[in-house]
């Protein structure tokens, strides 16, 4: 772990030009003391570090000992600068490691590109996470072991029709994919190929058992083919109305498959459009089409007509009730 930390220090060295022991602490996550310690251990294996000292002082590395990474153009340069720590990556735990590999090839520059780096950074900055993420995958950390490892896992998942029955399972996971800041691992059981969501898991266990993936198995082929299925199976249709102002605003509620379906819709009399959207299952109808109110009216199917009616009428009785006190429980 010093080793690594060592390195760091000296290709922030190398990147930045001077710094002091506060921002070296502060940007390795360490004491101050220990920067200190790091130090004295570079300089007596021989790399010629100094310091200055007053306001503008701080440790630097001999100008003749910087190295230089040749061959990129100053667009290629901009565009290493805005790169940042992917969330997928973190959750995995090797953002530190990626933060480092970047440490070490801005270091690596030319000094006429390093100075741009700053700049970079305080005009683009990439935040990949969605908002309220920020919670722990339950089980990610186990399944890249997993995968890694070639191990073979017992994973727990929710039965689709009995909810409260857990299922297990032993796979093979061949990967672990996100998408859309949601985790998915691709598993082999029964000689087949599947993905789990990796949050709607209960549990993972990890065997001592290694298993040996098909040769001819290609992770992003698979992933790209399995999502064409899912998008074809998307079972439950609607025919709904929708009001001029939500339906232009609707691709972008619901994807690309409701623009295509207003292209071929038509308007009514009152000018609504009238289309018919497709969805997962019953309930995701149901919960989408409410989340839009007054906006969207259920034509068919009856039974899911009725029941967003049914829930629209139980949140009116609950806020009818009176104050959340007089209405309690």
């Amino acid at each position: 772990m010093r080793a690594d930390r060592l390195l760091s220090l000296l290709m922030l060295l190398q990147a930045r030009g001077r710094m002091t022991a506060r921002a070296l602490a502060a940007e390795l996550e360490v004491s101050e003391r220990t920067i200190y310690r790091d130090i004295d251990a570079l300089s007596l294996s021989g790399v010629p570090i100094y310091s200055d000292r007053g306001p503008e002082g701080g440790y630097a590395l001999v100008e003749s000992y910087r190295t230089s990474l040749t061959g990129l153009k100053e667009d290629e340069v901009r565009a290493l600068f805005m790169l940042s720590i992917p969330a997928p990556l973190a959750e995995l735990g090797v953002g530190q490691e990626l933060k480092a590999a970047l440490r070490k090839l801005v270091a690596a520059l030319p000094a006429a590109y390093r100075d741009d780096e700053a700049r970079v950074r305080q005009r683009i900055h990439l935040d990949a996470t969605w908002w309220g993420q920020g919670t722990a995958v339950p089980h990610l950390g186990a399944l890249h072991q997993a995968v890694w490892e070639d191990r073979i896992a017992v994973i727990t998942y929710r039965h689709p029709f009995i909810a409260p029955v857990g299922m297990e399972q032993r796979v093979a996971p061949y990967g672990l994919v996100a998408k859309g800041g949601v985790w998915y691992v691709v598993c082999a059981a029964d000689e087949r190929v599947r993905a789990h969501r990796v949050s709607t898991l209960l549990d993972v266990r990890l065997t001592d058992q290694r298993f040996e993936r098909a040769a001819e198995f290609d992770l992003a082929r698979f992933w790209e083919e399995w999502c064409a299925g899912e998008e074809q199976h998307l079972t439950f249709a609607a025919r709904v109305r929708v009001s001029p102002a939500l339906a232009r605003e609707l691709p972008w509620h619901l994807g690309e498959a409701a623009r295509e379906a207003l292209e071929r819709a038509e308007r009514d009399a009152h000018g609504w459009t009238v289309l018919e959207l497709a969805f997962e299952s019953f309930e995701q109808a149901r919960g989408r089409i409410l989340s839009f109110g007054g906006a969207v009216e259920v034509l068919e199917p009856e039974h899911l007509r009725l029941s967003v009616l049914d829930f629209a009428q139980q949140t009116i009785a609950r806020y009818q009730a009176g104050s959340p006190k007089e209405a309690l429980p």
